[in-house]
């Protein structure tokens, strides 16, 4: 594909708010999504993974929203409060200037969230529109007015089967009908401020919260977390946000880490490759924790490793690519058709089929994620070297299998090129844990298999015509994991071959200077449409030419993704340069890992060359 292609974005609805629009909050068990103008159009309670009670992301208001904010046009603009994911929006209209803060309080126990709003200049008319809508906007709840059990302070109470939404405030909406609305002004000076918390229905009302002290206290805790971070080098806005995003997407509480939020964020606007995200891949949480670890911090890597342990105990040959947030391993996949999806793009999915695909490139990431934890001084749980032996031994007794590689491919079974890579990534690391932290294993099987892999895939992974590694052995078609071949050590960043890929896969996948997955026209991925440039790619490219020691063109390229982010600093799966809009679900970790790992990369490389000039000095 030259950089003059185009990709089909045909789209049968245009859709109400952009995703690059939207902004996050979160409490590292779940997150909503808020539009510029004040809208909540996502939130799935109380899990990552639970059904969603505000829809219209993928619907229409009617599928459950919050809205507060200005009734007339206002500019708006918005940021987290230093390094914390505390969102404040200014709205300014022709008649005054409004202060929104939404947030889900950190260390509370509980899912809340708080919005409050502060008149700054002038008086704003303000809409307060709030519709429930359980079960991804199937389910109208019964809707009623109480007080609390102090009497003090009236409730709304939202409630079906075993989901309760208790929604307290300065004021609160009126309505029927399962809506509920308000129009109020805010006068310069004035402060209102809202919770809502969910909680089982069967459980007692729990008491309000102190909103200003869980405000001081969630800014504190997220900055001091990244004050945690170690990372010195260029980038570092981009690189501490992205941190704090995958810091909201890592599960606190058990310990699994979602790939993004939201389900169904279309990768072809109005097509059909819609999917969940909801889940915790262990090729994507392993590489989340390679970004963390790089960064500094250690702790969230106990937490994950010992949730894999969990999560993977038992056979061997009964390990997923992905599980739910707790470790559950049923994810069957089903649509949601009263949904008319985000832009008009159906099925809406719930669930995700590929959970019984076969990547073998998943243990080589989840084996580099723990090695460097050990590098990095993570003491052994008892039953984590045992556990990361036996899938190596299951490994070694069915590498030589076809799988659907590291893109899901619901075509036929290939031997890809990148699976095979991590294959030898697996082996490498398995033996590195023998001969470099005195662990216990059949090393010398470990080391002729590593050696026999390597030899396979220079031999039938490399093509010397069009002188590049392939997708796989049978195909001249090149892929955008081929990439990781130099990051995961597999060959050095300035080989020959390494280079060859690069121009290949430049000339190839390039789509106005951003790179595709694949060419999905060659048809192996078995479904119809095509995509957009996929960002992670984009990102591995500026670590292979940092690799490469090609700075320029690193820098060039890094400077320009991280433009590409919106206004609070948040990437989606995919980007539309033609369109120049995201595409995919939102955030997407990654993105965001890809990114840190990038800037690292960058900063390596010339810390090296600083080292080389002094050597030379």
């Amino acid at each position: 594909m030259t950089g003059d292609d185009e990709v089909n974005s045909s789209q049968t609805t245009p859709p109400r708010v952009r995703i690059e629009d939207y902004a996050i909050i979160g409490d590292t068990e779940t997150a909503a999504l808020v539009s510029r103008d004040g809208s909540i159009d996502w939130l799935c309670l109380p899990r990552f993974d639970s059904a969603s009670c505000f829809t219209a992301l993928l619907g229409d208001p009617s599928h459950g929203r919050w809205l507060i904010g200005p009734v007339s046009e206002a500019d708006s603009h918005r940021r987290y409060i230093g390094r914390s994911s505390v969102l404040e929006t200014i709205h300014e209209t022709a008649t005054g200037i409004v202060k929104v803060t939404d947030l889900m309080p950190l260390g509370a126990g509980r899912a809340d969230i708080v919005r409050v709003i502060e008149g700054l200049d002038g008086e704003v008319e303000m809409a307060h529109d709030f519709v429930v809508r359980f079960d991804y906007g199937r389910i109208r709840p019964w809707v009623s007015h109480h007080d609390a059990d102090s009497g003090d302070q009236e409730i709304l109470v939202a409630i079906a089967g075993p989901d309760m939404l208790l929604l307290r405030g300065s004021r609160l909406p009126r309505g029927g009908d399962g809506r509920h609305h308000d129009r109020f002004t805010v006068h310069a000076g004035e402060r209102l401020q809202f919770d809502l918390s969910w909680v089982s229905s069967w459980k007692p009302i729990p008491a309000p919260l102190d909103i200003p002290a869980r405000i001081t206290r969630t800014i504190e805790t997220s900055q001091d977390w990244a004050a945690e971070c170690t990372y010195d080098g260029p980038y570092d806005d981009a690189v501490v946000r992205s941190l704090l995003l995958l810091r909201l997407l890592t599960d606190t509480r058990r310990g699994g880490i979602v790939a993004a939020p939201t389900t169904s964020l279309p990768e072809d606007l109005g097509g059909v490759r819609n999917w969940d995200y909801r889940f915790c891949w262990l090729r994507d949480a392993s590489l989340t924790l390679e970004a963390l670890l790089q960064a500094g911090f250690s702790e969230s890597t106990a937490l994950w490793r010992d949730w894999l342990v969990r999560a993977i105990a038992g056979d061997p040959q009964d390990m997923q690519i992905m599980y739910a947030v707790d470790g559950s391993r049923r994810l069957p996949e089903s649509t949601l058709d009263h949904l008319p999806g985000y832009a008009g793009s159906q099925p809406v999915r719930v669930g995700n089929g590929a959970v019984d695909q076969k990547q073998t490139d998943v243990l080589g990431e989840v084996m580099i994620a723990l090695h460097l934890a050990r590098d990095l001084g993570l003491e052994e749980s008892p039953h984590t070297w045992a556990v990361e032996r036996a899938l190596v031994e299951e490994l070694a007794d069915n590498w030589q299998d076809p799988d659907n590689g590291l893109w899901e491919i619901r075509g036929p079974l290939r031997h890809f090129t990148h699976s095979r890579v991590m294959v030898w990534a697996a082996f490498d690391r398995a033996v590195r844990a023998v001969d470099e932290h005195g662990l216990e294993g059949p090393v010398e099987r470990w080391r002729e298999l590593r050696d026999k892999v390597r030899e396979e895939v220079l031999t039938k992974g490399f093509n010397t015509e069009i002188n590049s590694f392939t997708q796989h052995y049978d195909t001249t078609e090149v892929d955008a994991s081929l990439l990781n071949i130099p990051l995961v050590g597999f060959l050095p960043g300035d080989d020959p071959r390494v280079l060859g890929t690069i121009d290949r896969i430049e000339h190839d996948l390039m789509h106005h200077g951003l790179l595709m997955r694949y060419r999905t026209e060659a048809g192996v991925d078995g479904l119809p449409g095509r995509e957009h440039p996929f960002l992670a790619c984009s990102f591995w490219l500026v670590s292979a030419y940092a690799k490469a020691g090609r700075l320029a063109e690193a820098h060039a390229l890094m400077g320009r993704l991280t433009g590409l982010s919106n206004d609070v600093g948040l990437l989606s799966e995919e980007y539309d340069p033609v369109g120049q809009r995201m595409i995919g679900n939102f955030p997407q970790a990654f993105s965001h890992l890809t990114l840190v790992q990038a800037a690292v990369a960058i900063a390596d490389a010339e810390k090296a060359l600083r080292q080389g000039d002094s050597d030379d000095v």
